[in-house]
């Protein structure tokens, strides 16, 4: 399994409502697709949309690196030593997270393609279907209770809600007015995403735990390089602290896990650089019986495919984030992973389960 060429397109899909964070306002996913192709004719598949605020890519930069830089250095390599494949990938420049991110799902698919089983299978087979949570986006706190009763009464029983984006009195009036609403049936997650400092999180969290609000997790309270600051919302609060933007890499995270700096670890391909190193990171979690989420950017159903593929192998991956494709306009994605509300189950073909050439037909439709 040489791998012969690998070509980019361009994509772009309006979300159905824009999405609010602490970060940023989304109303356009845009992702470059990756298309791997080997000297025998297997095609894989992968995606990297850029999150200027979180990995720094853009739509430019994965472009280039992966035509001018990683691809031409990955080209002639056999697949079936795929060790070597991968540390040349991320030996092949430094940073770029999700262009080596998308390069990684399409060697994973092929090697799914290449052992004739689905990626799920291959890498551990633990879960046949998987759960996803519902984001609501950073608003008014009326509209973001109206907006978790809509999801609620859509079938979803546990909503991720965004908070951080301003004073910090109005994100507890949120939580307040969303549990008035949906009452207490429903877990909640917090994601602050990057929005607090460490001393007015404590003080926050304190609040909502004494008025019984019942939060599941915390997720990124503090700035992600202020692993200090993220241990001391840990260590002086009851409610589990997730780390997310704090960590990229295994080293990120061996340096999080070392000190208890948060209880739970949000596992990204985007800022892991793909797989491969997604399963460096959960492998030393898991040996500090620390648990992880998986999530993702704001991504098509292809590269959400290769999270869900990696989340569902592994069973201290509990918790999954995977509404990315059900806030967009349109499914432009042929095959992968199936919804059925926040039911997500595995096709049975082989790697990602992606129909090559209706992909085609869609891509060069779209040129």
């Amino acid at each position: 399994m040489i791998l012969h060429s690998i070509e980019t397109f361009s994509v772009a899909v309006p979300l159905t409502k824009p999405f609010k964070t602490a970060l940023r306002t989304v109303t356009l996913a845009e992702s470059i697709f990756v298309k791997v192709i080997t000297e025998d004719g297997y095609v894989g598949w992968g995606e990297a949309p850029p999150t200027h605020v979180i990995t720094g890519d853009s739509l430019g930069s994965i472009e280039f690196a992966v035509d001018q830089v990683i691809g031409p250095q990955l080209l002639g390599l056999d697949l079936r030593h795929p060790e070597r494949v991968f540390q040349k990938l991320h030996r092949s420049m430094v940073g770029n997270t999700s262009a080596k991110a998308a390069i990684d799902m399409a060697l994973h698919d092929l090697l799914g393609q290449l052992a004739g089983l689905p990626l799920v299978t291959l890498l551990g087979g633990y879960r046949d279907t998987i759960e996803t949570d519902f984001t609501v986006s950073v608003n008014d706190a009326i509209e973001m209770a109206d907006d978790a009763a809509g999801y609620v009464a859509n079938g979803f029983n546990v909503l991720k809600i965004k908070v951080g984006i301003d004073d910090i009195a109005k994100d507890v009036e949120r939580i307040r007015a969303i549990r008035e609403k949906i009452g207490y049936d429903t877990k909640l997650r917090l994601d602050a995403n990057q929005g607090w400092e460490a001393k007015e999180a404590v003080r926050a969290i304190g609040q909502m735990e004494d008025a019984g609000l019942d939060i599941e997790l915390i997720e990124q309270p503090v700035k992600a390089q202020d692993i200090e600051g993220l241990q001391h919302v840990t260590l002086h609060t009851h409610t589990p602290i997730m780390a997310d933007e704090s960590i990229f890499s295994p080293k990120d995270a061996l340096r999080v896990l070392q000190i208890r700096a948060a209880d739970l670890i949000n596992i990204k391909l985007m800022k892991a650089g793909g797989i491969y190193k997604a399963l460096k990171i959960n492998a030393l979690a898991e040996s500090y019986g620390v648990e992880c989420m998986t999530g993702s950017m704001i991504e098509t159903k292809l590269g959400i495919s290769a999270a869900a593929h990696f989340a569902a192998s592994q069973p201290n991956v509990t918790r999954f984030d995977f509404d990315a494709p059900l806030l967009l306009a349109e499914d432009i994605v042929e095959g992968g992973v199936i919804y059925d509300g926040r039911h997500i189950r595995f096709s049975t073909k082989p790697g990602l389960g992606i129909h090559t050439a209706l992909m085609n037909q869609r891509l060069q439709g779209k040129e």
